[in-house]
């Protein structure tokens, strides 16, 4: 195809998109109208809940947005407006929207404003408290914008009607129909041949976007997914330690427990209060971690002694699990955030000490290497198979639930250990065998 013909496509290609354009804007305010109330419901809503839980700091914090926002007592007395001095205004106990919440809980009502010659659209909800949160926006923003190019538009459409059917008349057989021809789903099968020379850049273009489309589509199925499992996960997690202490303290409370058993179901209490500050402590870590730990310090960290620490710290659980634990190697520092090399240490060591045998070892060495520091973890454990060596960095996800059960534990561990090492740039590496044991090898970025 030459430039002519190019040219000629791109006038009739603006040709129909300009038609199409006025077509679109003449349906558009119908359906916005119906999106912008729904969205006021949608916002009404989430406002009313926001001050039940906060009052007006939780206002205060959506004054920036496109919306008024007052807060009515019972009596009709104005509490707070976003746009005026609540002790100024009238009462608003004779509202239409605000009598129908009173009355059902929830009122829509729209007015026109001669003082700022627009319609107003107003939403109100109910409080438990019998207060009412009201917000209002204005309807006038694609009414003004289809007033204002209306004109224009239907002149340029006229024209560019015309423009196009003289122009189809000449140029229908040698342009439309490889046009037409076109598959927009499958670019590919275009890319190469003579009609298509012109626009095979926009065919590549296609295929390269189809191919992001369809990644992109994948990462946020499998991040839904994600966050849905670990939310159920999470609330399963919480809801046993919960049961165990609501069932122990109802014991006490009604008298069905020998006086001699009350230091014990306290201590159990304890226990269970403990797992669940563990678990709520790894999810806020974890939370954090997934957002970068932004706000986090960096700085350059030893990272021998940062292993002794975390050894430290599981000294009195390996020795109730009869396991030797030893740190050995040399100084060596990475730039990292220290309480975040911390974890991921403590957090290896403690599954190689819950998941070891009795009499078992866990070796930890810090080695350098020529552009790298090495942190290695074995144990003599109980090792894990390769089909589950994939999944063991997922949140909540255990390879032998019965045990997991007997030492404890969130199951939160090993996924910190995997974002920390991802926020670090670390390099992980594992060598299991069932029976015999673990051993994780992790290269951090050198500092030296």
């Amino acid at each position: 195809m030459s430039k002519k013909i190019f040219n000629s496509i791109w006038i009739v290609a603006l040709a129909v998109l300009l038609a199409s354009l006025v077509f679109i804007m003449g349906m558009t305010y119908s359906y916005f109208s119906d999106v912008q109330e729904a969205q006021l419901r949608i916002e009404t809503e989430l406002a009313a809940k926001g001050a039940a839980m906060d009052g007006t700091d939780y206002l205060e914090g959506l004054g920036k947005k496109n919306y008024r926002i007052t807060w009515i007592d019972k009596d009709g007395t104005v509490l707070y407006d976003s746009q005026a001095d609540s002790a100024e205004m009238e009462n608003h106990l004779e509202r239409d929207e605000v009598r129908q919440a009173l009355e059902t809980g929830h009122g829509e009502s729209s007015r026109y404003s001669k003082t700022l010659s627009e319609e107003l659209l107003y939403c109100a909800e109910l409080l438990p408290d019998g207060t009412v949160i009201r917000l209002s926006s204005v309807r006038s923003t694609v009414l003004m914008l289809l007033l204002g190019f209306a004109q224009p538009i239907a002149i340029v459409a006229v024209l560019a009607l015309a423009l196009s059917f003289w122009l189809a008349s000449r140029l229908s057989k040698k342009i439309i129909e490889p046009i037409n021809a076109l598959d927009p789903d499958n670019p590919s099968d275009y890319i190469g041949k003579e009609a298509y020379t012109e626009i095979e850049p926009l065919l590549l273009k296609m295929r390269a976007q189809q191919n992001e489309i369809a990644k992109n589509q994948a990462e946020l199925e499998k991040t839904s997914q994600i966050r849905q499992e670990f939310t159920a996960n999470a609330s399963h997690e919480l809801k046993t330690p919960l049961h165990a202490i609501s069932g122990y303290a109802e014991l006490l409370e009604n008298g069905m427990v020998k006086q001699s058993d009350i230091r014990p179901f306290a201590g159990k209490i304890r226990l269970e209060a403990q797992r669940m500050t563990q678990l709520v402590g790894d999810i806020i870590d974890l939370t954090q971690l997934d957002g970068g730990a932004d706000g986090m310090q960096w700085e350059l960290c030893d990272l021998k002694s940062i292993a002794e620490n975390a050894a430290d710290s599981l000294q009195s659980a390996a020795a109730e699990n009869s396991v030797e634990l030893t740190v050995r190697g040399e100084s060596a520092s990475v730039r990292g955030i220290p309480q975040v090399l911390y974890s991921i240490v403590y957090n290896l060591c403690d599954n190689a000490i819950k998941y070891n045998r009795p009499d078992g070892k866990v070796s930890v060495s810090v080695a350098k290497e020529p552009s790298s520091v090495r942190l290695t973890v074995a144990d003599t454990g109980i090792g894990i198979s390769e089909e589950h060596q994939s999944r063991i960095f997922e949140r909540f996800y255990r390879v032998d639930k019965s045990r997991s059960k007997e030492v404890g534990g969130t199951g939160l561990g090993l996924s910190i250990v995997k974002h920390g090492l991802m926020i670090h740039r670390a390099r992980l590496e594992l060598d299991s065998v069932p029976g015999k044991g673990t051993t994780f090898t992790v290269h951090f970025p050198s500092a030296e």
